[in-house]
């Protein structure tokens, strides 16, 4: 099968939705699938406003159109909702070429949080935008009945992995945690307002709070919570040394529809602290951590869990399993239909 996939989220940039289009493309071509993926770094761009490691593409939809059908796909797949994914969707639009989306971060929320406009102005593009597209693709249940009742009722679900061979309890942790006072705490993602990254070090906790990422808000941060250790981006065996020499992951975002970083923690033995929200209440179990409105009491009571049974319950995500719910929720192409929109 060939796939075209579509995004204004690609490398360099670092988040949970790079890093799920890199493993998925790498799964799929495992497979025997040929994907290609349509990125901002093949076209002109500007910086995004607040969030200047994306890059808006500045590009019309005739020529994304021509790169779509240049590489004459089975399939088609919009994993954003930014300016590249808009030109691609206007091409399909006009060449009745159908498509595929997901809803991979809590868009409105996100915005609102960043504008300080109401969210609701921003589910009117998402219900736009998400509209014509044959499925909308999804990580939990939870996200599924959210958009349902937004008007989006093809919803079909994909769900996340984790790089087993990379995520275990038995990865040594950094040097650095030796010389901190437990419990280590620790949180893994982008150090920026849309994270609530300031509920955690604001928590009141004993212990040591680590920060591992980057982000705009982290100079900020460092300043006004010295006894924090932010450690800056860390990857692959030092990213999984970190998960398996905490004691406890906490999650204070409550804009995330999944959580990759929670299952990651959850593959190396670590508890998760979070808060009752769309994302960790698809995740988090009674045996594998806590979650409260009160982010203190659910660091206390996800010390409590059993790390064994952490590790065996985060083991059973895996991206094979990912990949092939995405294959399920694509949709085909005539290519009767490709040779006209050629």
């Amino acid at each position: 099968m060939r796939i075209a996939i579509v995004t204004d989220a690609w490398t360099p940039q670092v988040n949970g939705v790079v890093r799920t289009l890199q493993t998925i493309r790498g799964e799929l071509e495992r497979m025997g699938h040929d994907v290609e993926v349509i990125s901002p770094d093949l076209y002109g761009s500007i910086p995004c406003p607040t969030y200047p490691e994306i890059r808006l593409a500045l590009v019309r939809a005739r020529v994304v159109g021509q790169a779509i059908a240049a590489f004459r796909p089975d399939a088609v797949h919009l994993a954003t909702e930014g300016t590249l994914c808009l030109a691609a969707r206007r091409w399909c639009l006009r060449s009745g070429v159908p498509f595929t989306t997901a809803y991979h971060t809590h868009f409105p929320d996100y915005v609102a949080q960043r504008t300080g406009l109401p969210a609701a102005w921003f589910w009117r593009y998402i219900r736009w935008f998400h509209g014509p597209a044959q499925a909308v693709l999804v990580s939990t249940r939870s996200v599924r009945d959210q958009l349902r009742a937004h008007g989006l009722p093809q919803v079909r679900p994909w769900g996340r992995g984790v790089d087993l061979t990379a995520f275990s309890p038995d990865v040594t942790p950094p040097d650095q945690f030796a010389d901190l006072p437990g419990p280590i705490m620790l949180y893994v993602g982008r150090v920026a307002v849309e994270k609530n990254l300031e509920a955690f070090l604001a928590a009141d906790q004993p212990g040591s709070k680590v920060v591992v990422g980057d982000g705009p808000a982290r100079t900020a941060l460092e300043k006004a919570y010295p006894q924090a250790h932010f450690m800056g981006p860390l990857f692959g065996e030092a990213l999984a040394g970190a998960y398996a020499g905490a004691d406890v992951f906490v999650f204070p975002s409550k804009t995330d529809t999944f959580g990759l970083v929670m299952i990651e923690a959850l593959a190396c033995g670590t508890p998760v602290a979070a808060y009752p929200v769309t994302g960790p209440i698809d995740i988090v179990t009674p045996d594998t951590g806590a979650l409260s409105d009160d982010l203190a009491d659910a660091i206390a009571q996800a010390l409590t869990k059993d790390r064994a049974a952490c590790a065996a319950y985060g083991q059973r995500f895996t991206w094979d399993r990912s990949a092939r719910e995405f294959l399920s929720g694509l949709h085909p192409i005539d290519p009767d239909l490709m040779d006209s929109a050629a």
